[in-house]
């Protein structure tokens, strides 16, 4: 079909198509995901090039091919170019972006997912880079419930029981993406301690007769243990403007002291996001590299006040 249209959206992936253009994955407001051609765009005096580079928000005017359409005519709205000056600030935007291609619809508006994607990409860009984890990981938490995935963080998935922070440095809770968040470990090794096999009345489909069958209990997996401490900071991310106002309130909260916290929750998240989507995030190879701190703890360390 021919013609041509309009769309609003981030560049979120480009790969070198040919010998002078690019394949860019966009994320736009009308029409979802999209993958274009930017025609000429490696060319060193291309009015595309810069216009085609990562994270930049463009008014687009498209053209439909059979296979790819092609970009006309490119008008950019907003860039962040200071994701590119610092490694943590731009590998937290590499991940924040597949995490949107994941979730991402196709052929239809997307745009919650991408004033969403913009903020978070605004924040991490503007805020300290001694926030740039922490902010991840918000935008991460926030991602998964414009999603439907957000955990459940207040009560134990298996029991139901409501979770009572302790301010005491043994104390735990399990993470379990499988079952959907916080795991009671009393609870978990009560399902583990459960004989394998006991036997209870079924009724054969075909036959109608009753017979038995071995009923064996899940013990879900146990992706990571949290302290209270971690806990604490993972139940603050459902609030909006939680960074910004850390900064204001709380600032020792985003101080080295509490890295490993910070890093606990982001695998946690990480591995739940993977496990949900069932893809891998390349990105977050680089987080370790990143976002580990020389002069940070080398071990857990709990932090009362917060609990």
């Amino acid at each position: 079909m021919s013609g041509t249209y309009k769309a609003i959206g981030i560049n979120l992936k480009s790969t070198p198509l040919g010998e002078a253009d690019r394949l860019l994955t966009v994320l736009t407001d009308e029409w979802g995901l999209v993958r274009v051609v930017a025609p000429g765009s490696r060319k060193h005096k291309s009015s595309l090039g810069g216009r085609s580079s990562l994270f930049v928000v463009n008014q687009l005017l498209l053209a439909k091919g059979r296979t790819l359409d092609k970009i006309i005519q490119a008008e950019s709205i907003e860039s962040f170019p200071g994701l590119s000056q610092d490694l943590c600030k731009l590998t937290a935007a590499q991940y924040l972006a597949e995490l949107t291609l994941y979730q991402a619809l196709s052929d239809q508006p997307q745009t919650e997912l991408l004033c969403l994607l913009r903020e978070h990409l605004g924040r991490i860009e503007t805020l300290p880079a001694s926030t740039a984890l922490a902010s991840l990981i918000h935008a991460t938490f926030h991602l998964l419930a414009l999603a439907g995935l957000t955990p459940q963080l207040h009560s134990c998935c298996i029991s139901k029981q409501p979770l009572a922070l302790e301010p005491d440095l043994d104390w735990q809770v399990g993470f379990s993406a499988a079952a959907g968040g916080t795991i009671l470990l009393d609870h978990l090794d009560r399902i583990r301690a459960t004989p394998p096999s006991t036997t209870t009345p079924r009724v054969a489909a075909a036959t109608g007769e009753y017979g038995t069958h071995e009923q064996v209990p899940k013990s879900p997996e146990l992706l990571t243990h949290l302290s209270a401490t971690d806990l604490a900071l993972l139940q603050k991310l459902t609030q909006p403007n939680l960074i910004p106002d850390l900064l204001e309130t709380e600032p020792n909260l985003l101080h080295s002291h509490y890295q490993q916290n910070w890093l606990t929750i982001e695998r946690a998240l990480r591995h739940y996001a993977q496990y949900h989507f069932d893809r891998p995030i390349r990105s977050a190879a680089l987080i370790d590299v990143c976002f580990a701190s020389a002069d940070a703890p080398s071990s857990r360390v709990n932090h009362d006040a917060i609990v």
